[in-house]
């Protein structure tokens, strides 16, 4: 090695003890100061290949494991210097864990690695969830108006992150009847909500109204605490009708009128249903009605 080159390898090696040292006294602001640190060290490393080559990550390796151990490997290297690249374009991702960064790392849309930033820190999203997260396709189901929004910084409403299709798990997918696709969302309804956006509530299901002298039974009521709303879902085993808007209607302005607060917004509806028909969505004079379709797995 030469003496610069070597020189680099000792400040690279000086931040790895520093960490190690950090990581065995401290408690607190572990991943901060780790990600610091890495981030110091991804930097020297993208500096020493421009200088002296690739291959100068495998020479840093050989000599780091033979100093500090079988950890510093040429893969963990290359990795650290991706998460100074990945930094430089995402600062955001400094919140998030090394590992977090990681699977991160595989996407190679930049709008949506700051989707998912943004979903981690806002929810607290574990790596195993993000995984998920990410093996499920969320942002790809958003639809292009809330990516554009999103890319804009344009506000958004309490519909832009329903995603379509809604992925419900059962184990009947052949024939399924309202009951069947309700009691399956009632089964993981958290991943149901979670599905809609954020800031959801379960209210109840199967809510029971009186219109007249008869009784009516909303599927699924929710409120919405960050936009300060109730929120009617109706579920549809077939194509949206336009009797499936009118049936919803009814039900939003019985909500408004019995249950909403003068502090609170208009309720909005959301139409579940087995294929989306945009005419009906079109027909419909009320802009407060959304449908999306679902997907049984």
């Amino acid at each position: 090695m030469s003496t610069n080159e070597n020189n680099i390898y000792e400040e690279i090696k000086n931040e790895l003890i520093d960490n190690e040292i950090n990581k065995r006294v401290k408690d607190y602001s572990k991943n901060k100061y780790e990600l610091e640190r890495y981030y110091n060290v991804g930097k020297l490393l993208n500096e020493a290949g421009k200088n002296y080559g690739e291959g100068v990550i495998k020479r840093y390796s050989n000599k780091l494991i033979l100093d500090l151990g079988k950890k510093y490997s040429v893969r963990f290297l290359f990795d650290i210097k991706k998460l100074y690249v990945f930094l430089k374009v995402h600062p955001m991702g400094a919140q998030l864990t090394i590992s977090h960064c990681r699977i991160l790392f595989t996407i190679k849309n930049d709008n949506e690695i700051e989707y998912y930033i943004n979903l981690c820190l806002y929810n607290n999203i574990t790596k195993r969830q993000l995984q998920d997260l990410i093996k499920s396709k969320e942002y790809e189901r958003l639809p292009e108006s809330t990516k554009n929004k999103l890319k804009t910084q344009e506000a958004n409403n309490v519909t832009d992150f329903i995603k379509d299709p809604i992925i419900i798990k059962t184990n009947e997918k052949e024939c399924i009847s309202e009951k069947v696709l309700q009691k399956s969302i009632l089964e993981d309804i958290e991943s149901f909500m979670q599905q809609l956006g954020s800031s959801f509530s379960f209210i109840g299901s199967e809510y029971k109204i009186k219109l007249g002298d008869t009784y009516n039974y909303i599927d699924l009521l929710l409120f919405n605490i960050e936009y300060n709303c109730y929120v009617v879902i109706e579920l549809k085993v077939t194509e949206l009708k336009k009797e499936h808007i009118g049936q919803i209607q009814v039900y939003m302005n019985y909500i408004d009128n019995n249950l909403k607060r003068i502090t609170q917004e208009k309720t909005i509806g959301i139409i579940i249903c087995k294929k989306d028909n945009k005419l009906y969505i079109e027909y419909s004079s009320d802009k407060r009605i959304y449908s999306a379709t679902y997907l049984l797995v």
